[in-house]
């Protein structure tokens, strides 16, 4: 049965508090017509890529009052249809950044600071990690700012490696006092459950998972909690509750990081857009700034699955909204920027132009 926006609205809000529904309504923060668009930009990427699902989130960046919440996955070879994916967690592409501020705030790291990258192949453990370019040669050596731009998981985790290595409890610690993963709950979404990380204190824990934490493994987190934590960087640090329902503004964190590295955080997010493989979401009418990311999911009967990402804001010198675009997919030639990235610059220019 195919859902009409009304319906996908009333999804959204499905009893998780106790107005009435009309109250509900009258008070939702979700822009119906907004939502509307947005829906039928992401059915029409996931047909066009053949993707099994996807979800896209619209923020406003003050004050976490969520303007479009589109969830659609594929009912057949051809139709779409509606769902309530927004508390479903998974490992995410889009930590780089985040592991990155981590370093900025130990006080020992720039972002200039120089990593080799070598060939694009590192050994971690028991595995091969590869940069993307890596058929390529590899990008040799690159600065942490560099290394965010390209998206390479080798500049992230030799970082990650050095400065927490002796003790990977620090950088848990350190996520910890920048809230990543919250928050544990929201009005207006069922089953959303707290993040969950495999720390030292975990009983699967070993010396391996601080290197693939870094860049997204080891985790649980759902779409919306790594977009919460990118409009904090929007927001010059602050981190806000996102809500559903017309609200006093809820401060989760007053301040994730110093305002020096977030202006640092917000400075290379802008020229990843610019510059880097964030560049299907640059828009020649504003600013933006954002982060494209890919991870393995799972293997299953021999097909891989990936979800590929792009989270960001605009404009830039002001951000009014930011976006995070989730897709599943099953093409190994998946590309968060191309594909979520994609999809991220069309709803800005509609936002822009409406």
């Amino acid at each position: 049965m195919k859902y009409t926006i009304n319906a996908i609205l009333l999804l959204i809000v499905l009893s998780a508090c106790t107005e009435s529904k009309q109250s509900l309504e009258r008070n939702s923060t979700i822009d119906s017509t907004l939502q509307s668009k947005t829906c039928s930009i992401l059915k029409d990427k996931l047909s066009e890529i053949d993707a099994p699902s996807g979800q896209i989130i619209v923020m406003e960046t003050k004050t976490g009052e969520i303007k479009a919440m589109v969830g659609l996955e594929r009912r057949d070879s051809a139709t779409y249809q509606s769902c309530s994916n927004f508390t479903y967690r998974r490992e995410t592409g889009l930590i780089h950044p985040i592991s990155l501020l981590i370093a900025l705030e130990s006080g020992k790291a720039s972002i200039n600071d120089t990593v080799d990258t070598g060939k694009g192949e590192y050994l971690v453990y028991d595995a091969v990690m590869r940069d993307h370019n890596w058929k390529r040669g590899g990008y040799g050596e690159l600065t942490l700012e560099q290394g965010i731009m390209l998206n390479s998981n080798i500049a992230t985790i030799k970082s990650i490696e050095k400065l927490y290595g002796e003790n990977p409890q620090t950088y848990f610690d350190a996520l910890e006092r920048m809230s990543y993963g919250k928050p544990d709950s929201i009005c207006g979404l069922t089953d959303m459950k707290p993040v969950n990380f495999v720390t030292p204190n975990h009983s699967t824990w070993s010396d391996k998972v601080l290197t693939w934490f870094s860049i997204g493994y080891y985790q649980q987190i759902s779409p919306i909690q790594v977009l919460t934590f990118y409009n904090a960087i929007a927001n010059n640090g602050v981190m806000v509750q996102p809500q559903l329902y017309k609200d006093s503004i809820h401060i989760i964190n007053p301040q994730i990081a110093s305002k020096e590295n977030i202006t640092y955080m917000q400075q290379v997010l802008e020229k990843t857009v610019l510059d880097g493989l964030g560049k299907s979401a640059y828009s020649d009418k504003m600013k933006i700034a954002g982060k494209s990311g890919i991870v393995h999911l799972d293997t299953e009967n021999g097909i891989d699955r990936y979800g590929v990402e792009f989270c960001g804001y605009f404009p830039v010198d002001n951000p009014e909204y930011t976006v995070i675009v989730s897709i599943d997919n099953v093409d190994l030639f998946a590309s968060g920027g191309l594909m979520a990235g994609d999809i991220f610059k069309e709803i800005a220019d509609y936002i822009l132009n409406n």
